[in-house]
């Protein structure tokens, strides 16, 4: 606006000085003034006219560390070229989505691909196209916006757990059994030939017609137990700073834990305790997974109650067979004893620690090294963490309780082999 009004006053000082002194100089002026305004403006509203745009992406969702892939198309459907292009998506993805300043020449069409990193959980926006145009004496501009806005969710990376197992909770079924089961479970894991007495919904038709003779399919129970997942978040608790902090740490166990706790058949069930404590219920496939995935994504450590609420809140939940795996990187001793009392009801528990100092020195060594310096040492705090640490460890091993300590720098799979 204010670029205007300048250029309104000089033609306007131009013009009168033109007129009133009637000097041939001042009169080029004034006709090189109004072509080149004159040129500018047209050249300016016709950027724009004959144009077809838009973009295209991969995938609505995807993991930390995939890349989406985003193709942009330009076609320019007149005989007048596109001297100047600025094309760019807002976007609230991390890093964003870089832009391109592109010259399209008569009848042309150009596209291109760019491959933009998923580096961040959670949910973010990608707006519409942004085409803007200008004259080269940028007097005047024009823009326009193509396509509509779309949602894209990055849940957490998956680690893979190749030799983890979760325990056998106190419940038939929660390992293989040698003895086929009367029950019709989902389970089917052989054939035998009809004997009178079995049902008609047993019958295997396609073993049938291979053989020539009437073939039933056997079943086992469940190899299976439920199993519940207990993610600490309390605000207060957590350290560590970006990937390497006790909240991502947390949500990357909790993520990988599901997957793998999903791919043996059992139910899955999630509690987190952000700012309003969310559960999922129990249960199986692929609709559980993302059900968990899209919970994942979206928390934040905002909770303000302790572990010790929240496995109080979450004991009705679970039921006799069941498997509790709880994540925290809490170091009080005082959420050790509801665990211990789940034992008693057939609830086999598996706790998965976040070293809640080691990733506080990790990001004061990773900042002190970014900026050139040594890290401080706090011999007092370390004693205290490590006095803490200490209790904390002595408190599950009373229960016998089976824990593990995920540090940073370590593939979470090595650590949850042991």
């Amino acid at each position: 606006m204010i670029r205007k009004l300048e250029l309104l006053i000089v033609a306007v000082v131009l013009v009168v000085a033109a007129f009133s002194t009637a000097l041939p100089f001042l009169f080029y002026l004034l006709y090189l003034a109004i072509l080149v305004i004159g040129g500018s403006y047209v050249l300016v509203r016709l950027g724009l006219t004959d144009l077809e745009a838009g973009y295209a992406v991969s995938q609505l969702h995807g993991h930390v560390g995939d890349r989406m892939r985003v193709t942009y198309t330009l076609r320019n459907a007149s005989r007048i070229p596109k001297l100047w292009l600025e094309i760019h998506n807002p976007t609230t993805l991390p890093g964003g989505l870089p832009g391109r300043a592109i010259t399209l020449a008569g009848r042309t069409e150009r596209s291109w691909l760019i491959r933009a990193p998923l580096s961040r959980r959670g949910h973010f926006r990608v707006e519409p196209l942004h085409i803007r145009t200008g004259d080269p004496f940028g007097f005047f501009e024009a823009s326009a916006t193509v396509g509509q806005g779309i949602s894209i969710v990055v849940y957490p990376r998956i680690e893979p757990l190749p030799r983890w197992r979760l325990p056998a909770a106190a419940l038939e079924g929660s390992h293989a059994s040698p003895v086929r089961t009367l029950q019709t479970t989902p389970m089917a894991t052989s054939v035998r030939p009809y004997a009178p007495g079995d049902a008609m919904n047993r019958i295997h038709w396609k073993t049938t017609a291979r053989h020539g003779e009437i073939q039933v399919k056997e079943f086992d129970l469940e190899q299976t137990a439920d199993a519940w997942i207990i993610l600490d978040l309390q605000r207060g608790i957590q350290t560590g700073r970006g990937d390497e902090s006790t909240v991502e740490a947390g949500v990357r166990a909790a993520a990988a834990i599901a997957d793998k706790a999903l791919q043996e058949n059992r139910a899955v069930g999630l509690t987190v305790n952000v700012g309003r404590t969310a559960f999922l219920p129990p249960d199986r496939g692929g609709r559980q997974h993302l059900k968990i995935m899209q919970l994942l994504a979206a928390v934040e450590a905002d909770g303000s109650a302790p572990l010790v609420e929240t496995l109080i809140h979450s004991v009705g939940r679970l039921r006799r067979g069941m498997t509790a795996v709880i994540i925290t990187p809490s170091l009080d001793p005082a959420w050790v004893r509801p665990l211990a009392a789940l034992r008693t009801r057939g609830v086999a528990c598996v706790v998965v620690t976040l070293d809640s100092t080691a990733y506080e020195k990790f990001a004061v060594d990773a900042q002190a090294t970014a900026n050139g310096e040594s890290a401080p040492v706090d011999v007092e705090a370390d004693e205290l963490a490590a006095k803490r640490t200490r209790a904390l460890r002595h408190a599950l091993a009373e229960y016998e309780l089976r824990s593990y300590v995920v540090t940073p720098g370590r593939p979470l799979g090595e650590i949850l082999a042991r």
